[in-house]
């Protein structure tokens, strides 16, 4: 393998991380949306009597996991689960 293709599959690893990265940011974004969505229209006795925030802390820390695995930068996982977690509490 040459010098360039090294690079370029370099370069199409990182890429990869970070699409992983923002995509997973977007899904737990969402699940955070859907939940207030549903607070707003039920109640919010509505969610706290639902499985949902529990299935929804477990969808966000898997999230989490999948970032980590590929992502390799700590700052950025750092900030995201902290921002991810200090919704779930």
């Amino acid at each position: 393998m040459s010098k360039d293709q090294i690079e370029i599959l370099m370069y199409l690893k990182a890429m990869i991380a970070d699409l992983i990265f923002v995509n997973g940011a977007i899904a737990t974004e969402l699940m955070n949306i859907t939940e207030n969505t549903a607070a707003i229209r039920h109640g919010e006795e509505f969610l706290s009597n639902s499985s949902c925030q529990s299935e929804h802390h477990e969808l966000n820390k898997r999230l989490i996991q999948i970032i980590k695995n590929y992502q390799k930068i700590p700052d950025v996982i750092t900030c995201l689960e902290d921002q991810v977690l200090k919704h779930l509490q």
